[in-house]
């Protein structure tokens, strides 16, 4: 059974559990006073607004250059995918899979991931709840590992600064990628994962 169908309301500020009341068109929490609704206002839309904002941007993030090595005056530009290219043409086969694994695999599973579920709530597609759920959790848990690059290449360009003779500069590639992480993060905010347990018929998935 849903709390809805029980008669009560979670805040979404401070998680406290209210009695619902039909007859208030506007319902507010009694501990921090914020506004109570049975499910996130707008929820589906503003998913699906951060969704198209990340997979456009995830172009230019695999496109453009996401560092610049500058050694002895000359300089050499890598995408993420150049990047990992180099780390095992250098016999670095584990760094390059972790790279490959946190910067190409974990967006595209997040960006196709999310899109599924959004789909699959709207169109009531039939597919366990439990299975969308735990996908939803594994997205949402594993978002943060996305910016592994980002964090990589922060050290490097911190690090590695003897002017002329070696500096590491970062690319526009860069800031697409962890504005797309970023993105998605959001998005898996937003998502109401209540909206699954909404859209399914079964009554297995409502135990």
């Amino acid at each position: 059974m849903r709390a809805i169908d029980a008669g009560l309301l979670i805040c979404h500020e401070c998680h406290q559990l209210n009695t619902r009341q039909p007859e208030s068109p506007k319902q507010f929490c009694t501990r921090c006073g914020g506004r109570l609704h049975e499910r996130r206002p707008n929820s589906l839309v503003r998913t699906w607004a951060l969704l198209l904002t990340a997979a456009v941007l995830y172009i230019p993030a695999n496109l453009l250059p996401i560092m610049t090595v500058n050694s002895l005056g000359k300089g050499q530009s890598d995408t993420i995918m150049s990047g990992v290219i180099e780390l095992v043409n250098y016999g670095m086969l584990p760094i390059a899979a972790v790279v490959f694994i946190a910067s190409i695999l974990v967006p595209t599973f997040k960006l196709v991931g999310i899109a599924l579920l959004l789909y699959s709530v709207q169109r009531h597609q039939p597919m366990s709840a439990r299975q969308r759920i735990l996908m939803y959790r594994f997205i949402e848990w594993i978002g943060r590992w996305s910016m592994l690059d980002i964090f990589v290449i922060a050290i490097l360009v911190a690090v590695v600064n003897f002017g002329s003779l070696a500096s590491i500069e970062p690319g526009y590639g860069a800031t697409a990628f962890a504005s797309v992480v970023v993105l998605t993060m959001l998005a898996a905010l937003t998502f109401d994962p209540r909206l699954i347990w909404d859209n399914t018929d079964s009554d297995d998935d409502h135990e």
